[in-house]
């Protein structure tokens, strides 16, 4: 009908000696209803229709969107769950608030591996469908994990508002800033050339976008908005969803696990109003019981007799202390050398020679001569697999200082 139309007009008017023509015009007459009750189609005289010029794209996107729906189903099928379509949220672009849930399925968006789909199971009683996901960005996300998918940082980088900042009448000197990071002392490791030397280099990234000058090897041109371009420049480049798995493990394995899991995250921070009573988010309500029973029978929390629960003090520090000496008592079952723990503001140095899956997260392998540690792992060493790396444990995180006068954990 839309190749026979004249500027989107269509006549169907009756032919009485073309009875194949009457058939043909009875199922184009009801067509044409149907399309007209979607507001597509309009009858302007008896037999003669308009054709909306949103009729080809609405319908394919409607196919599209059906298509997608079929792809979720299945997804929740073979998770053994059934929802509700009304309950599906189909994300063109990053969405605009954070969604919390479990990975049911992960495909290609395009035919050149560049983009992927997540549909996640959330914990707000929606399935989730988010497309144009940055490949690089999703890779440990791994059907069954936890993860959270939030809107594009647009806050900028703290080391933008540490130039803006530092720039005198438009001028940045990379001097001064050193003189002013000597004089506060809070540079983790003290190792304030690598400190200034690394916004010296995001300077160099934005030179060659032509949002800096660099007069001379000690001063910089840095326009009023700054911060501005700078953050538009990183959103033109990546401004695809965040993504941040927050459990490789799935539930039931988090609920028997002796580290510190996401689920213990929440007991601890009393974390239950984002949970909606259905799909997902009731089932992370029954898991937060069953792991709190299991504390409790361990001996890590106390039902008090108010029916209140009190935990531990230092409860995922322990947790975590304790599932780090069991794997790495395991690893060192493997290797020839002895597995020995890091205390809390302990450098550490080695090879980094690979990564251990825990429910506490995921962690670095770092090896001497003589013995190996487990320390959090963080996405700027995955690069220096089989090298020398060096940081310092803070907190139950590391500040990793990786090659001559760089450090990558600020």
């Amino acid at each position: 009908m839309l190749a026979e139309a004249n500027d989107r007009f269509l006549d169907v008017r009756h032919e009485p000696d073309d009875p194949r023509g009457q058939a043909d015009r009875t199922l184009r007459l009801r067509r044409l209803g149907k399309l007209g009750d979607m507001g597509l189609a309009t009858e302007r005289a008896p037999g003669v229709w308009e054709l909306s010029e949103r009729l080809e794209p609405t319908l394919r996107e409607m196919g599209e969107r059906g298509d997608i729906i079929r792809t979720m189903q299945k997804a929740l099928r073979v998770e053994g769950a059934e929802r509700d379509p009304m309950s599906f949220a189909i994300h063109d672009a990053a969405p605009a608030t954070q969604i919390v849930g479990r990975v049911i399925d992960k495909h290609l968006s395009d035919e050149l591996g560049e983009e992927l789909t997540l549909v996640v199971d959330g914990i707000d009683g929606r399935t989730h469908h988010v497309s144009g996901m940055d490949a690089v960005r999703v890779a440990e996300a791994r059907i069954g994990s936890i993860v959270e998918i939030g809107p594009p940082d647009s806050t900028g980088r703290p080391s933008d508002r540490a130039i803006a900042g530092m720039a005198e009448e438009g001028v940045y000197r990379p001097s001064r800033h050193l003189e002013q990071a000597r004089f506060e002392g809070r540079v983790p490791g003290g190792d304030y050339d690598g400190f200034v030397a690394s916004h010296v280099r995001r300077l160099a990234a934005l030179r060659r976008a032509g949002i800096v000058e660099r007069i001379d090897a000690d001063r910089w041109r840095i326009p009023e908005d700054f911060a501005t371009r700078a953050a538009a420049h990183d959103a033109a480049r990546g401004g695809r969803a965040n993504v941040r798995v927050l459990s490789s493990f799935d539930l039931e394995r988090q609920i028997g696990a002796d580290g510190a899991t996401w689920l213990d995250r929440r007991l601890v921070g009393g974390m239950v109003s984002d949970l909606v009573p259905a799909g997902f988010g009731e089932q992370v309500r029954e898991a937060m019981e069953q792991r709190r029973v299991r504390l409790i029978g361990q001996g890590d929390a106390v039902r008090r007799l108010d029916g209140r629960v009190s935990y531990r003090r230092n409860l995922l520090a322990t947790l975590q202390e304790r599932e780090v000496a069991r794997v790495g008592a395991e690893l060192a079952a493997t290797k020839s050398v002895p597995f020995r723990s890091a205390a809390d503001g302990e450098t550490v140095s080695g090879m980094f020679t690979g990564t251990a899956e825990l429910s506490s997260g995921k962690f670095a392998i770092v090896e001497k001569s003589h013995e190996f540690t487990l320390v959090p792992w963080r996405p700027v060493i995955e690069r220096h697999l089989g090298r020398e790396v060096t940081g310092i444990v803070q907190g139950g995180s590391m500040s990793w200082h990786l090659g001559r006068n760089r450090v990558l954990g600020l």
